[in-house]
């Protein structure tokens, strides 16, 4: 049953009862279980483009050449996160239908605390076919799975709302609170709808690169871990809406470290912290993040956790996307083996 029927449904005293039922369920913020899809036709994404100005089209690139950098990559980000101790679910990509961004599972899919999975509704239409039952049923198969919630249906209402999972939404899961900047891509409505199921608080707000164009995605510009919060406060014009997004992180105790223009653009913001071996806790981000980043960033990142840069060039330059939107979080309990 889809979230927005299940809510209608209720009662107004059986939706609190719900909802209080799921303040009771403590999350977790890390966690060591990643799903990760590996890429069969990684490719440059024209309909994407159409508001993901991180993408760069370049017509002299072979598409085998651009398909075997970008498996080389994945595979490569594999093994070092694995070394690591972080448990990395790989399901391969099916070759037909073509699937350029099927590297980025995150926004079609997020698992969360008490087995519940949810599906988004996405923007372009050729990543609406990522969203495969095939894959579900393998998470299903190694790991305990009670609730399933779609969203996907409002990709057809009139007009089309979408909600592209933890790109469009930050999540403090510990907190319960869901940052969002709002773009073509994440509706203000449907992060309320996701809250009310979730037992989370929205904190929206408006943010635009420096050439005024609205972020498309919440996650390229912030990304939140244990104790802190990394963000792009250039990127919102909105002084209220800043302030507020400042004083709800001072609120839950994190420490804000901001990042700039030039490093959002160098996606130091699409940032996802682990665990690995012995819940000892890693930053993954790209190796062109981190070489954005200024000594004290890095010193104030790393008085937290430690930093696990990872090259992923390929991707980046024509996916869009870097290494947190490549990891879709298994908050999920693993079954006996």
């Amino acid at each position: 049953m889809n979230s927005s029927v299940f809510f209608h449904l209720l009662s107004f005293s059986e939706r609190s009862k719900f909802l209080s039922s799921r303040q009771i369920l403590t999350m977790r913020q890390l966690t060591q279980h990643i799903l990760m899809i590996r890429p069969a036709n990684f490719g440059f994404n024209s309909q994407t483009a159409v508001n993901n100005a991180f993408q760069t089209s370049d017509p002299v690139t072979d598409t085998g050449v651009l398909r075997k950098q970008g498996q080389s990559e994945f595979d490569h980000m594999v093994s070092i996160l694995q070394e690591k101790g972080v448990h990395i679910l790989v399901i391969e990509d099916t070759a037909d239908p073509v699937k350029p961004d099927a590297v980025f599972p995150n926004n079609w899919v997020s698992f969360h605390e008490g087995g519940e999975v949810i599906t988004y509704p996405m923007f372009a239409e050729n990543r609406r076919i990522e969203r495969r039952e095939d894959v579900l049923a393998i998470v299903n198969q190694q790991y305990q799975v009670s609730n399933r919630y779609s969203f996907d249906f409002y990709e057809k209402e009139e007009p089309p709302q979408f909600l592209e999972g933890t790109g469009s939404m930050v999540l403090d899961r510990e907190y319960r609170i869901a940052y969002a900047c709002l773009s073509p891509r994440t509706s203000a409505s449907l992060v309320d709808k996701f809250c009310t199921l979730t037992g989370m608080k929205p904190c929206l707000f408006s943010a635009h690169d420096r050439k005024g164009n609205e972020i498309y995605h919440t996650n390229v510009m912030m990304a939140v871990g244990q104790d802190f919060a990394v963000v792009c406060l250039e990127a919102m014009t909105n002084d209220a809406q800043k302030n507020v997004v400042v004083q709800t992180i001072a609120d839950s105790g994190k420490e804000l470290i901001e990042i700039t223009f030039h490093q959002m653009e160098h996606f130091a913001g699409n940032m996802l912290e682990v665990y690995g071996t012995n819940k000892k806790r890693y930053l993954c981000l790209s190796q062109t993040a981190f070489e954005s980043l200024e000594e004290n960033q890095i010193k104030a990142l790393s008085a937290h956790t430690e930093l696990l840069p990872l090259s992923i060039p390929t991707i980046e330059k024509f996916g869009g996307g870097s290494v947190r939107c490549m990891m879709a979080e298994l908050f999920l309990t693993p079954k006996p083996r």
